[in-house]
């Protein structure tokens, strides 16, 4: 199953961290190695100068013409090719980008720009495997880059290919152990291995070093949950639900209040959950559950709780029919 990322630093959202890379979200330009003979490189470079100083000037439509003008004259003169690219990636053109970034890693295979660019939009465009392998390509030339690195544990954890999303995961992490996206990225790979001791241990290091997400709360409060630490779980998601929380982290908030044993409080994350989302099928197995739950403490002589508790469990079970225990609820008590 190909995963989502939750957060991505250049423009879609992801589970795991992407990382921008060298130069971050501007324009390049300029200072490109060039690792061809001067005879080779000197042909169109008038026209990369101008189309830098055009850059530099804001103008990017004289800036895109004139690295157009270099390629006419030289079409192996990656800094042309991978200026072209940078304005279309500044701009959101992934696939633009994308071919740029390709023509100058295949004239320069040894150009990490041109590899991790290539890579990056790549990733970006949704084609992860291919990104992964221009990623790797990338990785060759620099191995001990930190964004390379993050990327491929994020690309991999995408491709639900964890021991691999391990091995960068951890790497990433060697290189910078103060970046926080690096440590959720960890986490969440842990996580996803059924790790959840080492996955708190990761995020509660990520807590300290980014921006306190629902996100980043959620998945810290779910692993909690794995590991029966509830009143830890509730006190992460009742922070997340502060910063904007979505269907998914009330629905666990009540999970880890129904654990409590605090009913009230859980029906109301639940029913929370379904303000947000009225076919959330886990929030309405969650409303089902605890009127049933009420039902049976009053020696079943609560019918309307019991049709409550029904209704919402028919709903959810319309929405999802692959819930066996649900099923299993309604026939024991639908009867």
């Amino acid at each position: 199953m190909k995963r989502t990322p939750v957060r991505v630093l250049v423009g879609v959202s992801a589970l795991a961290w992407l990382a921008a890379g060298p130069g971050g979200c501007g324009v390049m330009g300029g200072a490109r190695e060039e690792v061809r003979g001067d005879a080779v490189i000197s042909r169109g470079q008038s026209h990369v100068r101008e189309a830098e100083r055009a850059l530099r000037e804001g103008d990017k439509a004289r800036a895109l013409a004139e690295f157009a003008r270099a390629i006419e004259v030289n079409p192996e003169l990656t800094s042309a090719h991978l200026g072209m690219a940078d304005i279309y990636r500044v701009d959101g053109d992934y696939a633009q980008a994308e071919v740029g970034y390709r023509r100058a890693a295949t004239i320069e295979p040894r150009n990490f720009d041109a590899q991790y660019f290539h890579g990056l939009m790549l990733h970006l465009l949704d084609r992860v495997t291919e990104a992964i392998q221009a990623y790797l390509r990338a990785l060759a030339v620099r191995p001990n880059d930190f964004n390379v690195n993050l990327n491929l544990a994020t690309a991999y954890y995408q491709l639900d290919e964890n021991r691999q999303a391990l091995i960068y995961g951890r790497r990433a992490v060697e290189i910078d152990p103060r970046n926080g996206p690096a440590r959720f990225n960890l986490g969440s790979i842990y996580a996803a291995m059924g790790r959840h001791q080492e996955a708190v241990a990761e995020f509660q290091q990520a807590t300290e070093h980014m921006e306190l997400t629902p996100e980043l709360l959620s998945k810290l409060g779910d692993s909690l949950g794995k590991l029966g630490r509830y009143t830890e779980m509730r006190n992460a998601l009742q922070e997340a639900v502060g910063r904007g929380a979505s269907p998914a982290v009330y629905e666990r908030l009540g999970f880890a209040r129904f654990k409590l044993g605090e009913y009230d409080e859980s029906l109301a994350a639940f029913e929370k959950s379904l303000e947000l989302d009225p076919d959330y099928a886990p929030a309405l197995n969650g409303v089902g559950v605890i009127h049933l739950n009420r039902w049976l403490l009053a020696d079943m002589k609560d019918p309307q709780a019991r049709q409550k508790g029904l209704a919402a469990l028919r709903r959810s079970l319309q929405i999802d029919r692959n819930q066996p225990q649900i099923l299993e609820l309604l026939t024991k008590y639908g009867r």
